[in-house]
């Protein structure tokens, strides 16, 4: 069986990858104005935000969005 899913543009692309190219691209200050959570703005890391967004689904989706804009690729 194969998981083949084309018309999702973050198809094979981790919540990791994400935030890690999204903290480089703007880093975390930056990251915390564009997407106010306390986890991009109070002691920020990546293993507290991931854990945060894995919980949160409306944060998640504002951070996948944010990058599919940084990177180009349609939502």
């Amino acid at each position: 069986m194969t998981n083949k899913q084309p018309q999702n543009p973050l198809h094979g692309i981790t919540l990791e990858m994400i935030l890690t190219s999204l903290v480089e691209q703007y880093g975390w200050e930056e990251l915390g104005q564009r997407i106010t959570i306390k986890c991009f703005t109070d002691n920020p890391s990546v293993k507290s935000s991931l854990k945060f967004l894995r919980r949160t689904p409306w944060a998640r989706k504002k951070v996948e969005e944010l990058y599919q804009k940084s990177v180009g690729k349609d939502a």
